[in-house]
């Protein structure tokens, strides 16, 4: 992995961070092969129990570092964003923001400073978002003639409404953190994004492993499948987890009024 990202795990917490400050976290090719491999590798640890993602310096992430990715065309070996690969239906750069979605726990996102066309939409590939009040966000592509292909599309449809969506992506206009929450691409305003951020993670760890990846798959599939798919989906997951070690300890736990002690999933 390169130095593009760093990751620091504690109590089952993985603090992610951006690491190009000096470029407010544009994502160059560097930054493109980091992200996926860090979410490929946290998508198969079993001792994780969420994610904090987030950008050092100034800012969440700038967008594309369009001017480096055109020097290293055809000059460096790495991978063709545009390739798709057997392990997920996103291409590589799609993949930068939808491996968030591919990680089995909960992943927030903490934004402040900037978060432009592709800073957005790897945010929007997290779970939650925590979005300082005078943070600045733009689906920015029209503004250089494209459109989002960072798998903005396929989380925003499951955020706002079709017009804002249309209307944000045709302007290309920048909102600030608190007109994102009225809107629904924030789900928290916080003067502090990454400390409120890790708070909800260790909430979220006190909770049954077995359980927490159960409810993101459900929800995930729910948001895209019929009816009858939901339904059967949540008496299947229901059925993996009733009885089992981690459901029983957590009833025992509630009744004995103390701290669960989780085993990590199987």
């Amino acid at each position: 992995m390169s130095d593009r990202v760093r990751v620091e795990k504690k109590d089952g917490i993985a603090d992610v961070r951006m690491a190009r400050a000096d470029k407010m976290n544009a994502v160059d090719l560097d930054m493109f092969m980091a992200l996926v491999e860090t979410g490929a590798e946290l998508a198969q640890d079993k001792s994780l129990r969420a994610v904090v993602l987030s950008g050092e310096g100034r800012a969440f992430c700038s967008g594309l570092d369009i001017p480096g990715l055109m020097a290293n065309t055809g000059k460096r070996e790495g991978p063709n964003l545009a390739t798709k690969s057997d392990e997920s239906p996103a291409n590589y750069a799609q993949r930068a923001a939808w491996v968030w979605q591919e990680v089995p726990v909960p992943v927030i996102a903490a934004v402040h400073g900037v978060a432009y066309g592709a800073g957005i939409q790897i945010a929007l590939g997290a779970d939650i978002r925590y979005v300082a009040p005078d943070a600045r966000l733009s689906i920015r592509e029209s503004h250089w003639g494209l459109i989002p292909d960072v798998s903005g599309t396929q989380t925003l449809r499951h955020l706002i409404g079709l017009d804002h969506a249309k209307e944000l992506t045709f302007t290309a206009r920048v909102i600030s953190g608190v007109e994102a929450k009225e809107l629904g691409l924030a789900t928290h305003v916080s003067e502090d994004p990454h400390a409120d951020a890790m708070k909800l993670a260790y909430e979220i760890a006190e909770r049954s492993p077995d359980a927490v990846r159960a409810a993101k798959q459900l929800w995930n599939q729910a948001v895209v499948g019929t009816v009858e798919d939901g339904l059967a989906l949540e008496a299947r997951l229901q059925g993996t987890l009733m009885g089992k070690p981690n459901q029983q300890e957590a009833v025992k736990a509630n009744m004995e009024k103390r701290k669960p002690r989780f085993e990590d999933p199987s």
